[in-house]
């Protein structure tokens, strides 16, 4: 049946899950109610006159006349803050189809353009092809009140929201904005998390249109500042200036007021500008606060826009998502019997698609935070890092929609003519890759008494003829105490080293141009638990062994609790970690990673919450750095000097108290120091009650900001399943070299298979020779059309 009631497409809106309903469909209040109309209308009172409470007033009048929808705005009509607002062409969409008159007023007064211009150190760098639509906030807000008023809305301005409309009314939508009073009121129930961040900016405008979507870096001595800007209005362009904190403080900014502040970033920005003023509207300097609510109903009250969630200005997605917001609550009390489901599946329907977003609208912010690090980039690849920041704009799409910018980012990196980026070779010592895929290492459980089988044969060998410029071995035990399983690989005997260089052996000979590496560790406070698929991190029910670790603290509540290591035993695990690495020379590894990561042994030497020695190991990042950097000059000493070494952390425990990003960068120092030629950055599995950011490449930061801070190469790993995330996380730089797991689990091939799939032969991609016939991607009736040119608007458009 056609959604003849709503008119909202469910890909518009995004909902995926509420189904076609018929016209006149019950009206969702408390509980099941008769369909509203002049003899029962339903009441819905909304706090807030933004885009987001007003849309949804528009919305759900229009959908059904006889309900009594009430907005309270306690500041007058023409009171707005920000000038230009930005809206995807998927919003958009949305608009036209739930409401055209809306629509049609709004195009008319869009300010259209394609491009972005990034200019950094007196040079403009031009990305066209994206796509982006603007008009004024007040436009916006006086085309919604008409709207509005025109369908019967009671818009009640200049006048404070009851506190008992949840007593009179069926419906409260709460758009109250980022400080919203109704959240505050409820936070016991939706229990928000608020974050302040690190840079200051403040709003203003120009009264002239920008040509492009302009992002100008200026150096000054105060530190580094920017400029974001895009035009709004055939006479007029948002400008918003952002700086650090401290930089901000610096430059004096604290103790100007709000005209010379406005005074003084046109002079900073005097060349942007073209020598023009700027104005502001009540302009004052704030720092960005990302909102994040565990639920965004109570009763029936609902959060909505920025009382529910925010995004960072940079991807500009705040009057997207409120408009989206307003357009999936709309249809969901359409198509459900009772307000408690409605708001279920409002909130079902919006929480993934807002997380996704405020995911990359974390990266962008924290991109702009740092960008500092950036600065002496090559000039073009220093546009592709900043277009590319989010991750939601990649190699892939940026090549489609300006594939004349994209080509000269890549010659100017080094990539043959055709060449994708991953299919680069890089160099560590001795040891030359053929591209920068890596498999990551990945615990099989699958050794007996520690000596690798048939199936490590096949697993790696699999994996080596797949095309992957390096094969990394699950961490390999220096110890049969060290072990996390009994199924656990090691390198402690002879017997195990045999095995192995029956490995490598394959690898070399049936493989050429792959290299394998092993990963040597000990398990700490980790170790004698079961398989991972009979109970991960569970103890042995029986045949346990007894456990050490730099601190006499267990994994989780019900494991073993392990001895704290006294210094003879260190010395002796010193010891385990050289004999094994000699092993694993003669075994044939090309590579060598000491894994200082996930809780195991040596990571638990590094992290606060798991060393909590008071002796000369303990204590100061310099004194838990100790042992792991003993071990690994004992490694060092013994692993033949032409063949590299990496070393893997875990860049964060994400748990309070524990290793942050600034320590992260002090460890890879450290290790970098005393020899390692890459660090392998991952993070967390060092406490239990870790609480992670995930989300896809959502470890890639960590590694990007360690290579930019000290100049190391880094191993970046953490939910990177395309080869268009590795394309991008090269080509930006960084990442040197990117780490692959399950995607390699699902597909041995998989890089391989990543050549094929961009029409790439060349060097870097080499089928072995029985598989060449199979090299060409098999014709599956898809067609080869070219995509459509993605047009991103309010978040993406920006680069991000």
């Amino acid at each position: 049946m056609e959604r003849t009631v709503t008119a909202i497409p469910s890909g518009a809106r995004g909902c995926a899950e509420c189904a076609a309903t018929a016209a006149g469909a019950r009206q969702a209040t408390h509980g099941p109610q008769p369909p509203s109309g002049p003899d029962n209308p339903l009441r819905v009172a909304i706090i807030g006159g933004g885009p987001g409470g007003l849309y949804a007033a528009a919305l759900l009048k229009r959908l059904d006349p006889a309900r009594e929808i009430t907005v309270w705005e306690r500041n007058a009509p023409d009171d707005t803050f920000g000038f230009g607002v930005v809206l995807s062409d998927e919003t958009l969409g949305g608009i036209e189809h739930a409401d055209p008159d809306v629509y049609e007023a709004l195009q008319r007064h869009f300010t259209r353009w394609d491009d972005i211009d990034i200019v950094h150190r007196d040079t403009r760098h031009t990305s066209s092809g994206h796509g982006f639509a603007a008009l004024g906030r007040r436009r916006l807000l006086e085309i919604l009140h008409t709207r509005c008023r025109d369908l019967g809305v009671d818009l009640r301005f200049r006048t404070e929201a009851p506190e008992d409309l949840s007593r009179t009314h069926d419906l409260v939508i709460a758009a109250d904005g980022i400080h919203s009073t109704t959240r505050e009121r409820h936070a016991d129930v939706f229990r928000p998390r608020l974050t302040n961040h690190r840079c200051r900016y403040i709003w203003l405008a120009a009264d002239f249109p920008f040509d492009s979507f302009r992002f100008e870096i200026a150096e000054t001595e105060h530190g580094v500042m920017q400029l974001h800007g895009y035009p709004y209005a055939p006479d007029a362009s948002t400008v918003i200036i952002e700086m650090r904190e401290e930089v901000w403080r610096a430059a004096g900014f604290d103790e100007l007021g709000e005209a010379e502040s406005v005074e003084r970033c046109a002079k900073i920005f005097a060349e942007a500008l073209r020598g023009r003023p700027l104005k502001s509207n009540n302009s004052t300097w704030t720092t960005f606060r990302t909102v994040v609510n565990d639920r965004w109903s109570h009763g029936n009250v609902v959060l909505l826009g920025d009382a529910a969630h925010t995004a960072h200005f940079s991807i500009g997605s705040g009057t997207k998502l409120a408009v989206e917001d307003a357009l999936a609550l709309a249809a969901c009390l359409e198509e459900r019997d009772t307000l408690p489901e409605a708001l279920a599946a409002y909130e079902a329907e919006r929480r993934p698609v807002v997380a996704s977003t405020q995911r990359a609208a974390r990266a962008s912010l924290e991109w702009f935070e740092n960008i500092a690090l950036y600065l002496d980039q090559p000039p073009r690849q220093f546009a592709f890092n900043l277009l590319t920041r989010s991750r939601r704009v990649t190699h892939d799409n940026l090549r489609l929609r300006d594939a004349r910018f994209t080509q000269t980012v890549e010659r100017e990196f080094g990539c043959p003519p055709g060449t994708p980026p991953m299919f680069t070779p890089f160099r560590l010592r001795g040891l030359t890759l053929r591209n920068r895929v890596v498999v990551s290492p990945m615990d099989m459980y699958s050794a007996v008494d520690g000596v690798p089988g048939d199936f490590h044969l096949v697993h790696l060998g699999a994996r080596a003829l797949g095309g992957a410029g390096l094969v990394m071995t699950e961490m390999v035990c220096v110890s049969a105490e060290g072990r996390i399983t009994p199924g656990c690989a090691g390198l402690y005997t002879g017997r195990q080293a045999e095995a192995w260089k029956r490995i490598t052996n394959f690898v070399h000979d049936r493989a050429p141009g792959t290299a394998i590496g092993v990963q040597l560790g000990h398990s700490g406070r980790k170790g004698s638990t079961k398989l991972m698929w009979e109970g991960m991190d569970e103890p042995l029910e029986e045949g346990n062994w007894p456990l050490v670790a730099p601190s006499a603290l267990p994994y989780k509540e019900f494991s073993q609790t392990p001895r704290e290591l006294s210094r003879a035993q260190l010395t002796d695990i010193r010891e385990q970690f050289a004999a094994a690495a000699v092993r694993a020379a003669r075994a044939g590894f090309d590579l060598l990673e000491l894994h200082c990561a996930h809780g195991y042994l040596l990571s638990g030497f590094l992290s606060p919450l798991t060393n909590r020695r008071t002796d000369a190991y303990g204590g100061s990042l310099e004194k838990r750095l100790r042992f792991p950097l003993e071990v690994f000059d004992a490694v060092r000493n013994v692993w033949p000097g032409e063949r590299p070494m990496t070393v893997r952390i875990s860049a964060t425990d994400w748990a309070e108290g524990g290793t942050s990003a600034e320590d992260a960068v002090e460890i890879a120092q450290a290790f970098a120091a005393h020899g390692a030629d890459a660090i392998d950055v991952s993070t967390g599995q060092v406490v239990a009650d870790e609480q992670p950011e995930s989300g896809r490449s959502y470890q890639t930061p960590f590694a990007d900001r360690i290579r930019h801070a000290t100049g190391i190469p880094v191993i970046a790993v953490g939910a990177i399943s395309s080869w268009d995330d590795v394309n991008s996380l090269i080509l930006a730089g960084r990442s040197d070299l990117c780490a692959l797991a399950r995607p390699h689990l699902y597909d041995p091939h998989w890089t391989l298979h990543a050549a094929a799939e961009q029409g790439y032969t060349g060097p870097g991609a080499t089928w072995p020779a029985p598989y060449r016939a199979g090299s060409r991607r098999p014709q599956t009736g898809r067609t080869d059309a070219p995509k459509p040119r993605l047009s991103l608007g309010s978040g993406d458009a920006r680069g991000g």
